[in-house]
Order: structure tokens, then sequence, then C-alpha cells
């Protein structure tokens, strides 16, 4: 009887005593790493506790190390970059990470096989940068053949297993169906989104939309927070959609927050309309499971926007607005951009938006160098192809708390005063100073300028003193025109045309006569630099040189085929009217007496 009273006390406390001999072991297992840690970040071993973030490691090494060993160790410690979303594009993919990268020259992408995760490929980044002020974007090659485009990021030179990229997101976004930015504006938020085919420059039906505001990757079974609001305006790749009261009322709820765009159901769309409603809530209420039957009747558009209450685009500048500011979105462009900046500047802008479609040629070190020079230019981020309309939307959005006006023109088009310079008039600050006449207008919110397109002028190579005194020849006729535009008096579906955009009612814009004001467009350079645009025109609805189609158009250039061959005396072609005016204005105001010297040769040399 004692016995089995014996046995009986064994069977009930050897558990609890096993979980008690555990629970110390795990406590003293727990002190000795912190002991680790600790000895670690003496000065012996001087590693920053980034080292141990669980998603991205840059380690505080400097360039020149102590010693070998301590380098080595770094590498060890580095994890695998979690990677939020990949977008496929025909020529490399992007990575979407959430964390500053440095070192990228350390980073390699990695494939793996379709149908064998254990048999990898690695091959280094193209490019990385920041994005959005709080993510990165990396740019991989393209997969190898029958290798998945879900690629992953690992340091070069560690170890550690290319499966941990790969735990969260699998997903891969075709650039061509996505819904790719989204900005707070007032009360509201406006999506930019790819594949709702909508016409391009009008507007549409409002009614065959919805926002989506959610917590969760597009990828994850699990809906998780989800809200829904009803779209206000639609057009073109651009839909605004009012804000949910939670985030309306306390916009860092949102920060992060994924948001994209549903195409409403034939229910949804003749559904009575309901202001400002929020449609999905997250509770176990009977309409949250009506809510979850009607959202699985929507569809939604893949997304990797996210909403960030970013204090750049909401906050006045304490001084005043500045009088005038410009944007353009260009694709290595890099060596025109001294010469543009620095004629406009003294023309009067004041703030330069720089929107870049993944240049690879060098444009950061030129923007740093202005930008230390005083010239206020900022980059921005796009890399979106084919999407210049929304783009300029985006950026009169950003623009709007800091400037009057804002002038968006491309790096290759010039304005000129002729009056002024027949006259002999001063001709610094003129451009601001005609705008300036207007930000009071009560009926004037854009000014547009004729443009003459200039040809290659008879030259075979880039003129060294740039291309305003260096292309004297153009077509007779002035070609369509660009615009300078009050960003607060937009209408809110901030449509446009690349050309002008769509004017809040009761506004209107003015025409300038070209005997006062004309843009240059040096349009057709010498082949050297012209055949670039072979490669991808950035406009969404302008289509590539090398398609075959709307060969007739001015956007094509007149007797060019599709493939980027130098036609027979390209150098003489486009060349009806010999123009000096701009080269000499030029001259006369900005040469340096002694020499003859532009300000923007030295880049050119």
């Amino acid at each position: 009887m004692e016995s089995e009273q014996r046995l009986k006390r064994k069977r009930i406390y050897r558990p609890y005593s096993r979980a008690q001999f555990l629970s110390r072991r795990s406590l003293i297992l727990c002190l000795s790493f912190f002991v680790f840690l600790m000895f670690l970040s003496s000065e012996r071993f001087p590693i920053r506790t980034v080292s141990f973030h669980p998603v991205v490691s840059v380690p505080s090494l400097s360039i020149l190390s102590k010693n070998s060993l301590q380098d080595s160790f770094h590498a060890k410690l580095r994890f695998p970059l979690s990677v939020e979303d990949r977008v496929l594009f025909p020529d490399h993919l992007l990575l979407l990470v959430s964390d500053k990268i440095d070192e990228a020259e350390k980073l390699d992408c990695v494939y793996h096989k379709v149908l064998n995760h254990k048999d990898v490929v690695r091959q280094r980044v193209l490019s990385v940068d920041e994005f959005d002020g709080f993510r990165s974007v990396v740019r991989c090659p393209l997969p190898p053949w029958n290798y998945s485009a879900a690629a992953g990021l690992m340091w070069r030179g560690h170890g550690v297993d290319y499966s941990l990229s790969l735990r969260s997101n699998r997903t891969v976004h075709s650039w061509d169906r996505l819904v790719y930015e989204a900005a707070f504006d007032g009360k509201t938020a406006v999506v930019f989104a790819k594949g709702l085919n909508l016409r391009p420059h009008k507007e549409s039906d409002p009614n065959r939309f919805m926002c989506q505001f959610g917590l969760k990757n597009s990828d994850e079974e699990d809906e998780g927070f989800v809200v829904m609001t009803e779209a206000i305006v639609a057009a073109q790749e651009v839909v605004r959609c009012s804000l949910p009261s939670s985030i309306r009322n306390n916009r860092d709820l949102a920060q992060g927050i994924r948001v994209t765009v549903v195409l409403a159901s034939r229910n949804d769309v003749e559904h009575v309309r309901m202001p400002s409603a929020v449609r999905f809530r997250n509770s176990r209420s009977y309409d949250h499971r009506r809510n979850r039957m009607r959202q699985k009747e929507n569809i939604a558009v893949p997304s990797v926007a996210k909403l960030y209450n970013s204090k750049s685009y909401q906050t006045k500048r304490n001084d005043g607005k500045f009088e005038l500011c410009a944007c353009t979105m260009l694709w290595n462009q890099a060596p025109a951009l001294r010469e543009w900046i620095m004629y406009h500047t003294w023309l009067g802008v004041e703030r330069w938006f720089i929107y870049d479609n993944n240049s690879d040629d060098g444009i950061q070190d030129v923007i740093e160098e202005l930008d230390f020079q005083d010239y206020n230019v900022s980059r921005h981020t796009w890399p979106w192809i084919k999407t210049q309309e929304a783009g300029f939307s985006h950026c009169a959005l950003r623009a709007r708390n800091e400037c009057k006006w804002v002038g968006f023109f491309d790096v290759d088009e010039f304005y000129y005063f002729p009056r002024h310079h027949r006259r002999g008039l001063p001709g610094q600050n003129l451009l601001r100073s005609l705008v300036a006449n207007y930000s009071s207008s009560r009926t004037i919110a854009e000014i547009r300028t004729a443009c003459h397109s200039f040809g290659p002028s008879g030259l075979s190579s880039p003129p060294l003193q740039g291309v305003t005194a260096g292309y004297t020849c153009r077509l007779q006729s002035p070609e369509r025109h660009k615009s300078i535009v009050r960003p607060d008096l937009l209408n809110e579906t901030l449509l446009n045309v690349v050309h002008h955009f769509q004017l809040k009612k009761g506004f209107r814009y003015l025409n300038v006569p070209e005997s006062s004001i004309i843009i240059n467009h040096y349009k057709y350079q010498v082949w050297e630099t012209f055949r670039a645009k072979f490669f991808r025109r950035v406009a969404t609805y302008v289509v590539d040189w090398q398609e075959n189609q709307n060969q007739g158009s001015k956007d094509r250039a007149p007797g060019l085929g599709t493939e980027a061959i130098e036609p027979p005396n390209w150098r003489k072609q486009f060349c009806e009217v010999w123009d000096t005016g701009l080269r000499d204005f030029v001259l006369a105001n900005l040469a340096d007496p002694a020499t003859g010297s532009l300000p923007w040769e030295k880049s050119l040399l």
C-alpha cells in the first residue's frame, strides 16, 4: 500500500520537477545570453544593438576596420532582409523592404528554382534607393530561366539560410495591374493605380470604385482589420476616397496602413450611396459577416501602397510659400540637370522636385552637388514606369503646401523672353515676376506657353556649352505648350495630360503671346543623345518608340521608324528656321566676362 502511494506521488510530482528544472535551465540560459550581449557591447567588441535587429542590420564599422576578425564577426550576425513586396517590370524585379539599407554593394538578390527551393543562384543588386521616407526599393535583375521571381535578399559572405527571407511573403505583382502609391489629402486619400482601364484625359464614374484600408499584406488569407470607403472622384490612374472616420480623426493610427482600390460589384454600384460611410468593420456582428460576403464579390487590385503621415507633405512653410517651383519626371538625364536648373533658377525658380524614374546614370551625385550649392533640389524616387501623369498629380499634392506656382516641364525645355532680349532689358527673375503678377488673381490658375522644337542643328556630338548655346535651328511652327499652375486651384481629380491640368470650377488658363515668352524644346538632339529615348518613355499614354503605333503623332519623330538606327542626315533634319535668340540671351547674361564660360559647363567637360 505504501509503495503504491509512493509510486503515485512520483507520477504526480515528476512532471512538475521536470518543468521546474527546465524553467531554471531557461533562466540560466537567458542570463548567460544577456551576459554574452554585455560582453559584445564592451570596447573589445564595439557592436551596436542595431546589429541584432530581426529584419535588417547595419553594423557600425568604420571603413578602416580594426581587424579582419571583427569584420567577419559582423558578417556572420547579419540576417536576410525581409521583403515586403515584389513587382515584376519588363526589365527588372523591384523589391520593397521596410528598412533603410546601407552598404548596398554588399547585397545580393537570391532566386530559387521553381521546383527546387534548395537550388538557388545569387546576383548582385542593380541599385538601392530610399522610398517614401519609410521603405527602401531594391532593383534586381530579372530571374534566370526556370527560376522564381519570388526573390529574396542576402548579404554577401554570410551563411544564413535563404529560406528565412521567404517565410512572410512570396507574392510577385505585375507592374501593369497594381496600386502603387497613396497619399493623404485633407479628409481624403488619393490612391494611384494601374490596371483600372480608365479613359485617358477624362473623368470616370467613381461609383465603380471603393478604397480598402487594411493592416494585412495582399497575399494573406486572414483579412485582419479592413475598412472600406467610397470613391469621390476617379480619373486616369487616380482614385480619391473618403478617409474612414477612425483615420480621419487620428492619422497616426494609419501610419503604414496598406490601401488599395476595389472594383465594386454591380450590386454595390446600384446600392444607394452612403456619405463617407465606413463599409467594413473589424467585428463579429451581423454587419461584419454581411460585409465580408460583399467583399468577396468585389475585386481588389493588388497593392504595395501604404499611407504615411509625412510632415513634409502636410506642413506649410513657416516663412511663406515659394513663389515659383518646378517639377519634372526623368530617366537617365543627369547630364542635362545642371544647365536646366541653373538657368531656370536665374529666371526665378526657387524649389525643385525631381521625380526619378529608375535612373542609373549618377543622378543622385548631381542633385547632391546642386543642393550643396543651395539650389534647393530634392529627388523623389518614383519607380513606377509609364506613369508621368500620375507622377505630376502626386507632385502637385506634394508641392501645394510649399509653392504658389509649380511649373511642369521637361529637362530639355527652356523658357525664353524674346521681347526682353530684343530690348536689352535685364533677364534675371523674369519667370518668377511673370507668375507673381497673377498670384492673387481670382480667375487665372494656369499660364500656358507655346513650344518651339529644335533639331540637331548640324551637330554630330553634344554641344560643350549646353543645349541653349549649341542648338540653334528649329521647326517653323510651335508644337503644343507647357504650363505653370497654382496647385491649390486644381480640380480634385488632379487630372492632367502632361501639358496642362484640369482646374477648379471658375478658374481658367492664360495663353501668353509668343512674342513675350516661348519655350525652346530641344527635342531632336544629336543622335547619341536622342537614341536613349528608344529604351522607354515616361508618359502613360505615349507609346514607346519601338512600338508600331501612332506613327503620325507629334509625340514621335517624323520619318523615324521603330528601331534605334540613325536615319540618313539626322544632323540636318528638323531645321527650318535658324534661331539664335536664346543662345545670345544666355551668353549676354550668364557667360563669364573673362573666359566666356557658362556656369554649368564644368559638368560637361
